[in-house]
């Protein structure tokens, strides 16, 4: 379901604790037009915005909150900071600063290229669901080697060894790191090739990772600016439940018409 409408009033109008997940990613630093509507976000809307999600999200619910600052005349805004610090103040935990890195073409400019964004992620207190994205380790067959300030790693062999305890292989697999690289652009981000309308969509594999982690089939998934559709897409194929909302009719046209799509073949468009 995707209701138009500044979303800030129609979260007012949604019941309290009734979220389990919020993957989003709001407007940065009017660095988008969004149809002119950009103009509506400012700091006072943001908070309006993290205010709302605490109150909807439901006890050990989790919010992913993906954005990036502009650089003004040459210094970057820190406004993903200020976000971060001010759901803390509002009592979200800041359970996770995760990193979203990418693609992106060379800008010859006088600093190191801007290749990634935030993905802060809040939680209501404990987070209730963890479904951690798996990845296999590259030296299964060694034992693991724990090392801090105190001990060398053959210092800590040699205690281990005195003591008779024997160290327990790292295995096949371990959980993913919180810098995740995606290849962007089209073809990549999605195959839904008119998602491409909106300016600013983010990979359908970060959305698919992020709500395989935080929830659980029959979940409620949200998301504010829902844009071209990417988390309600994905939601939906995953089994999840989706509410989103969206200014923009031509958007809303368009996300509509990718979640049909995505139920209609039985799966996500990458």
């Amino acid at each position: 379901m995707i209701i138009q409408g500044d979303c800030r009033d129609v979260m007012a109008a949604l019941p309290g604790e009734s979220i389990d997940l919020t993957v989003t990613s709001p407007p940065y630093d009017d660095l988008r037009s969004y149809k002119g509507n950009s103009a509506l976000w400012c700091a006072a809307a943001w908070q309006e915005v993290l205010k709302e999600l605490y109150r909807l999200t439901k006890k050990g619910g989790v919010v992913v909150w993906v954005v990036s600052d502009a650089t003004i005349n040459g210094s970057e805004t820190g406004t993903s900071f200020r976000q971060a610090l001010y759901a803390r103040e509002i009592g979200f935990r800041l359970h996770d600063t995760m990193i979203y890195q990418k693609n992106s073409l060379p800008k010859n400019h006088n600093r190191y290229e801007q290749d990634f964004e935030y993905m802060f992620v809040f939680s209501k207190g404990k987070p209730k669901t963890f479904n951690p994205i798996r990845v296999p380790t590259k030296f299964p067959e060694k034992e693991t080697a724990r090392q801090n300030s105190y001990f060398s790693v053959t210092d800590e062999v040699k205690r281990s060894a005195r003591s008779g305890k024997k160290r327990k292989p790292v295995g096949t697999d371990k959980i993913k790191g919180n810098i995740w690289y995606f290849t962007t652009g089209k073809g990549h981000s999605t195959k839904f090739d008119k998602a491409f309308k909106h300016p600013a969509i983010f990979p359908e594999k970060l959305a698919r990772d992020h709500v395989l982690s935080w929830s659980n089939p029959g979940d409620t998934v949200f998301d504010p600016f829902t844009g071209s559709g990417t988390t309600g897409a994905i939601s939906v194929s995953l089994g999840r439940n989706f509410i989103g909302v969206e200014l923009e009719p031509e958007y809303i046209a368009l996300a509509n018409e990718r979640i049909a799509l995505t139920n209609k073949k039985g799966g996500s468009q990458v």
